[in-house]
């Protein structure tokens, strides 16, 4: 029987498992993990520590009985050592196993700061669900919690933290909150939100080191703007490939660090394959290869290698990056780009901006929604943008990264249908009236051009 060999427990190596089995049931399928869990979903962790989710049980998706039951081969708490692509085995408790095909999931850890004192205990990081679980256990007692690194996860922990009840400090060297990813503009709603739950925040402030008791326990955080005590730590910067076994494999690396893959998913050794957080995708704007995505992204690159080991022909494309999240209780979101990032990597832009409302005027509960959209100053192509505010703003992410995919410019925007219902929809779509302002300056443009 052919054997497939998934390393890794995570959305990508769950989804390539459970569909290769589905297409193939003949092959021998085994799942490789150095935790003791599978199928949960640590972006919920954050929500569970803020009480907005019940209890950790509810970020379960399945069970490892499950997948047992489906036929796969789960290898638990089991950590892989080496890959000798050569004699085609993986080492795991100093024994070799044979495979004929190996789909590579290893994932992320988080950088760590460069600082003194990072080993010291108290010192948390948002992955595993079974330490979170003790964590969650040790707030009960805790006061004040300081997180470091004001990226998604932090801001998310900070908010979550503070309306427990504790007392969160949130430390971060840029200017605001998400600067890799937000605009300044839209920085201010977020920073006010944040305040409203009680985070305290340092921002253009450095982490000089950790300070600890006599027992090794955290107790404080050095900063440049002076000293923060604690009963916790709680990090969150950036993730970084878990590319040791695929280096040591000899699998070729790209500029990010993680894995190069081609469109199906293939690695540059025969036979394996790679997926999730591992890998480096190329972006959709400029084809520059990119880390550090979501779980859907993992889910559907893991999709994509078992179809393609399983006989199938499918490709994963190029990705436009659709996000958003709630910041403290002020939602975010964007795709591709935004003004700040544009500028900073010298993408010439125009821009297009306008404010709507979730639902009819006269209907209650209706909200601003703040768009900024992102073309090619010639082509008036969609290349980025924010959005920001009331509901909705999940949807039109992930539906201007798709049309931003297939070619769409401001002209089709601004003509766009749109549905008009009042608890749903207001007359103008946001994205419309963004569009339409844009290209109503274009035209004023031209016009004092021409006089």
């Amino acid at each position: 029987m052919e054997r497939v060999v998934v390393i890794g427990g995570g959305g990508a190596g769950t989804a390539a498992a459970t569909i290769t089995k589905r297409l193939n049931p003949e092959l021998k399928v085994s799942v490789f993990t150095e935790f003791s869990d599978i199928a949960y979903s640590p972006c919920g962790i954050p929500f569970v520590h803020g009480r907005e989710i019940e209890k950790f049980e509810d970020l379960f998706l399945s069970t490892v009985q499950r997948y047992e039951e489906d036929g796969l081969d789960m290898r638990m708490e089991t950590v892989v050592t080496d890959i000798d692509l050569d004699r085609r085995t993986i080492t795991t408790k100093n024994q070799p196993e044979g495979f004929d095909q190996l789909i590579l999931c290893t994932g992320f850890f988080w950088e760590q700061p460069d600082v003194p004192g990072v080993n010291l205990d108290g010192i948390h990081y948002v992955k595993d669900i079974r330490q979170s679980m003790e964590f969650d256990k040790q707030l009960d007692s805790m006061k004040r919690i300081v997180v470091v690194g004001a990226g998604p996860v932090g801001v998310e922990m900070a908010g979550g933290l503070a309306r427990r009840g504790l007392q969160v400090d949130l430390v971060d060297e840029g200017p605001w909150v998400l600067h890799e990813i937000l605009d300044p503009d839209v920085a201010k709603p977020v920073h006010d939100s944040l305040e409203a739950r009680g985070v305290t925040l340092h921002l253009g402030t450095k982490t000089e080191s950790f300070e600890g008791d006599k027992d090794g326990h955290v107790n404080a955080v050095v900063t440049s703007d002076g000293v923060l005590e604690c009963d916790a730590v709680v990090t969150g910067l950036h993730k970084v490939p878990n590319t040791k076994l695929a280096e040591a494999a000899g699998l070729k690396l790209g500029t990010t660090g993680a894995v190069v893959v081609d469109d199906h998913m293939r690695t540059s050794a025969p036979g394996v394959w790679a997926a999730g957080d591992v890998v480096e995708i190329p972006h959709g704007l400029n084809m520059i290869p990119i880390v550090g995505l979501t779980g859907a992204h993992a889910y559907a690159q893991g999709r994509v290698a078992a179809v393609n080991i399983t006989g199938g022909d499918l490709a994963y494309d190029p990705v436009w990056v659709p996000w958003g999240m709630v910041a403290g209780d002020y939602t975010i979101g964007g795709f591709s780009m935004g003004e700040n990032l544009a500028k900073s990597v010298g993408i010439p832009y125009v821009l297009a901006k306008g404010v709507g409302i979730t639902k009819a005027r006269y209907y209650p509960g209706a909200e601003k929604t703040f768009v900024k959209l992102l073309a090619e100053p010639d082509t008036l192509r969609l290349i980025g943008g924010v959005i920001h505010g009331g509901e909705g703003v999940k949807e039109r992410c992930d539906f201007l990264a798709f049309a931003a995919k297939r070619g769409a410019t401001l002209y089709d925007l601004a003509y766009m249908e749109n549905i008009y219902s009042p608890p749903i929809g207001a007359l103008f779509e946001p994205i419309q009236i963004a569009a339409q302002n844009a290209l109503a300056e274009q035209r004023a443009n031209r016009l004092a051009v021409a006089t």
